[in-house]
């Protein structure tokens, strides 16, 4: 089947979207729905109409091959347009593979200490660190909405809310274990220890993703603590919302005020509540295929930061470099993602070729 046939389905249904919403009949929340489909075919669709045009022209010159005088021009453009072709077919493929509608979101950032206990608080702190340095070379506004210090100034649990433009998109691969070789702070001996702290990133939901019924979550509220668990105030603000049919709980005490403290718990619990909608969807579609950039299964072992030898290491492709100081600032952060973007693509590719 020919690129353009393969694609006639999706310009119908462009072209019927663009019938529809300008008709200005769609209720709020349908109008979104279509408005976001149409988004996403334009691009494919601008693709297939230069494509298109290119073999239209071709068509009209080899015409013209045939005219003495025009003969000569008209070869040089034909074979100029003919080069062009096979890039456009590619770009094609590319504009064709499954987009997640949810990489153009804002996201959630979780991460939390795992085995290692004060040591994997403090990576837990790097790695926070870390993002936060790319976060602001991209331009995003972070925002931290809860978190639990360690003693010594690492954390137990840091969640942030990331805003702006394909944050989802360029973190989701983020997810998982990260490793830590190094010696700790704590360690008089100068033997290298290994911690790890789990990184989880979840698309931001929006109102229209997730209905939440009253009757299905429990709040409880009660007074803020800090460490050791004395109470920081007299007033009970702090919330804990528990969603009934899922069992997924949200705690919730930076604010004062017991209000913000709910509504910060709601935006997350929705998040929650969406990402596990959205990896039920894709276990279903993906029963029998594992992508090699691996799940975003938290329990999954992706990275592996060595001090020592200054390394950094994604284990899901094969990919180790030298320079942990930038990565851990952040600066070179970019170039792990883009790895993993570019191989995820190329399976993805490979997948719709076959």
């Amino acid at each position: 089947m020919s690129l353009q046939r393969k694609l006639m389905p999706i310009k119908a249904r462009y072209n019927e979207l663009s019938s529809l919403m300008s008709e200005g009949s769609l209720a709020g929340d349908k109008f979104v729905q279509l408005s976001r489909e149409y988004a996403e075919l334009t691009p494919i669709v601008e693709v297939l109409e230069a494509y298109e045009s290119a073999l239209k022209e071709m068509e009209d010159l080899e015409a013209l091959k045939s005219d003495p005088e025009m003969a000569k021009m008209a070869e040089e453009e034909y074979y100029a347009l003919k080069e062009k072709i096979p890039a456009l077919e590619e770009k094609i493929k590319i504009a064709l593979i499954p987009k997640d509608a949810a990489d153009a979101r804002s996201a959630i950032l979780e991460i939390r200490a795992g085995t290692g206990g004060q040591e994997a608080a403090l990576f837990a702190a790097d790695l926070f660190n870390m993002y936060r340095g790319y976060a602001s070379l991209q331009g995003w506004k972070m925002e931290v909405v809860e978190m639990s210090e360690s003693d010594l100034g690492g954390y137990k649990e840091i969640i942030a809310e990331l805003n702006g433009a394909g944050v989802f998109g360029q973190l989701k691969f983020e997810s998982g274990v990260h490793r830590v070789q190094r010696v700790p702070v704590t360690e008089a001996g100068g033997r290298v220890h290994t911690s790890a702290a789990t990184v989880a990133v979840l698309p931001e939901a929006e109102d229209v993703d997730v209905n939440i019924d009253d009757k299905d979550l429990r709040i409880d509220v009660f007074r803020a603590q800090g460490a050791g668990g004395q109470h920081v105030n007299k007033t009970e603000s702090a919330v804990r919302i528990t969603h009934l049919p899922t069992n997924i709980v949200v705690s919730m005490q930076d604010e004062k005020s017991q209000h913000k403290n709910k509504d910060k718990a709601m935006k997350i619990l929705r998040t929650r509540l969406y990402d596990a909608q959205r990896q039920k969807l894709d276990s279903e579609r993906s029963a029998n295929r594992r992508s090699q950039v691996g799940s975003g299964d938290r329990s999954e072992r992706i990275r592996t930061y060595n001090y020592s030898q200054g390394r950094v290491s994604d284990h899901r492709i094969n990919l180790t470099l030298y320079n942990l100081p930038e990565i851990m600032k952040g600066e070179a952060l970019g170039e792990v993602i883009s790895e993993l973007t570019a191989h995820d693509q190329a399976e993805r590719l490979a997948e719709l070729d076959a």
